[in-house]
């Protein structure tokens, strides 16, 4: 394995974390006539991960077209 390969790896699980750890408010008692929070805005630590995840998602995709790149020998 090559450490780009890794690099890919190490992200990819912290951009599954960081996507399970936001909090949805309502779960399911907005589709039975609970509080919609669909237009409330981020603060503090849930403004920070909502960032976190973004960023995490755009470098595994520039991670993942540069694992795609023809391997030379280095």
């Amino acid at each position: 394995m090559t450490p780009l390969t890794i690099a890919q790896m190490i992200l990819a699980v912290a951009l599954i974390t960081a996507v399970l750890l936001q909090q949805r408010g309502t779960g399911l008692g907005g589709a039975f006539g609970g509080e919609v929070t669909a237009y409330r805005s981020r603060r503090g630590i849930e403004r920070t991960l909502f960032r976190l995840t973004i960023v995490l998602a755009v470098l595994f995709v520039i991670f993942s077209l540069l694992n795609l790149l023809p391997q030379t020998g280095l």
